[in-house]
């Protein structure tokens, strides 16, 4: 199967009642209409996400098998790579506010997302998180408030990841370590003592250990100018819903950009250190060494999968600062300024008041 959509219009979603657009209603498995009022429901099936094995897809021709295709806006600016829904009015990058260009729009294929997590609150109350977290902030400066708050500069985006699943075996040769605790003696004369010293027995351990790794997450876009900080890249992957379009009616999807054999290679060594943790267990003992370890991985599947997440974004003196929101969780993350102004008359203020207090102490 390969479902196709070869423009962004064949993808949007009207009311059958007043032909206006439909936009998904966070927290729901429904789609409404803003003009009239009508809902549709999302119907989600039972059965579970399909996995789809890694092997064919590492192929030149396994990526065709399972894809569709997304037309796509890449920003001059910053280069985030973008798809925008017809229902998306407002042209501009999601990472830097930066208008894009709709003659600059191409068609790529893509592997079809597996799952995604839609949002579950409106953007309204991501402002009011953001308003929460730069009210308590200490010297920002007064148009950081408006520009947070402003719904212009505050997008929905559902980041590309992937996930990776296998069954991991590993062979290993290594040591234990078992403490253990000697009385010696320090000093002499009268700082003469005596103390506990702890020491290290060491074995030779080697053994099997084997298990099922699942939804190994690595994020699928290397923008450099952009960092999704690790504080709010933590979501609920329970959550996640058999993938439909109409999940993404009023948000941007940014496309992967991180090819999926390169996502591989991340899970791969992810895996190892899985590996090494589970080593150690079966190790056992206070400490453990690893000389050789031999690990094979098998029935290994993946999926492509989206995300939520809210971005704000504003420029002050010339430098960009970016503000996140999990779509999901609610938790926030955001670059600050400082205003020059705000601390030069708070130390200014400062120094008076110690000169005052200077002065009164003088004339006592």
């Amino acid at each position: 199967m390969n479902p196709k959509a070869t423009s962004i219009s064949e993808r949007k979603k009207s009311c059958v009642n007043c032909g206006a657009e439909l936009t998904y209603e966070p927290g729901t498995d429904t789609i409404t209409c803003d003009y009239c009022g009508h809902v549709e429901q999302i119907d989600q099936e039972v059965q579970p996400f399909q996995e789809l094995e890694l092997l064919k897809y590492l192929e030149s021709m396994g990526a065709q098998s399972h894809s569709m295709e997304l037309t796509m806006l890449q920003c001059n600016n910053c280069g985030a790579t973008q798809h925008i829904e017809d229902n998306y009015k407002s042209l501009h990058c999601v990472y830097c506010t930066m208008p894009l260009i709709i003659e600059d729009q191409y068609t790529e294929e893509w592997i079809l997302p597996g799952a995604v997590l839609p949002f579950s609150f409106k953007v309204d109350k991501a402002h009011q998180i953001f308003k929460t977290w730069v009210d308590g902030l200490w010297w920002a400066p007064n148009n950081l408030q408006r520009a947070s708050l402003s719904p212009e500069y505050t997008k929905g985006l559902y980041v590309p990841y992937w996930t990776f699943d296998a069954q991991l075996a590993s062979s290993y040769s290594g040591q234990r370590g078992d403490y253990y605790y000697v009385t010696v003696t320090r000093g002499s004369g009268k700082n003469k003592r005596t103390v506990q010293e702890r020491r290290t027995r060491w074995s030779n351990a080697s053994g099997n250990v084997s298990g099922f790794v699942d939804d190994t997450l690595v994020k699928a876009t290397n923008n450099q100018k952009i960092k999704i900080p690790n504080a709010i890249a933590s979501w609920k992957l329970s959550d996640l819903k058999t993938f439909d379009t109409r999940y993404l009616a009023g948000y941007v999807t940014e496309k992967y950009t991180i090819p999926l054999k390169d996502g591989h290679l991340v899970a791969t060594d992810k895996a190892e250190e899985i590996a090494k943790n589970w080593i150690r267990r079966d190790i056992g003992g206070d400490e453990q060494r690893i000389t050789s370890m031999n690990m094979d991985l098998t029935q290994e599947t993946f999926k492509h999968i989206l995300l939520p997440l809210y971005i704000s974004s504003y420029n002050y003196n010339g430098k960009r600062y970016n503000f996140y929101v999990n779509g999901q969780t609610g938790a926030i993350h955001g670059d600050r300024p400082y205003s020059f102004w705000k601390i030069f008359l708070a130390v200014l203020a400062g120094l008076i008041l110690i000169a005052v207090i200077a002065y009164v102490v003088n004339l006592q």
